[in-house]
């Protein structure tokens, strides 16, 4: 089973410039140490914080400062517009009835980035 990820987990977008974190949408219960992430935690802003400057030109205001700095490639303040819920989520664990993300899970920007948990926040524990 992949390790579920709670809040707080470090996101990557390769067209942004710097790393997010995510956050869940409460109330979320608590595994571990950290509430519990779902598939549904894909809101910019409230679960998925900016990453630092986009710079692909298919973001239309990153094409404007590109076209404004006469084709200089111009990043501008990532707004990460999501596209849809994380996918996949695990097909075994449910949280508040939602299917728990996982560390595989990815998410669409309409820009074109794909984002993904690079740390889960959750450990696996094997036991005796």
């Amino acid at each position: 089973m992949q390790p579920l990820v709670v809040s707080g987990a470090p996101l990557i977008c390769p067209l942004g410039t710097t790393p997010s974190v995510l956050t869940t949408t409460p109330p979320s219960p608590v595994v571990a140490t950290a509430p519990a992430a779902t598939v549904t935690d894909a809101v910019p802003g409230a679960n998925i914080a900016p990453f630092g400057l986009c710079t692909t030109p298919t973001n239309p205001a990153v094409a404007s400062a590109t076209s404004a700095a006469s084709g200089v490639l111009t990043p501008v303040p990532c707004l990460p517009v999501i596209t849809g819920p994380w996918s996949p989520g695990s097909s075994s664990v449910r949280v508040q009835g939602r299917p728990a993300l996982t560390a595989s899970s990815t998410c669409c920007c309409a820009w074109g980035g794909t984002i993904a948990v690079t740390a889960p926040g959750q450990a696996v524990v094997s036991v005796g």
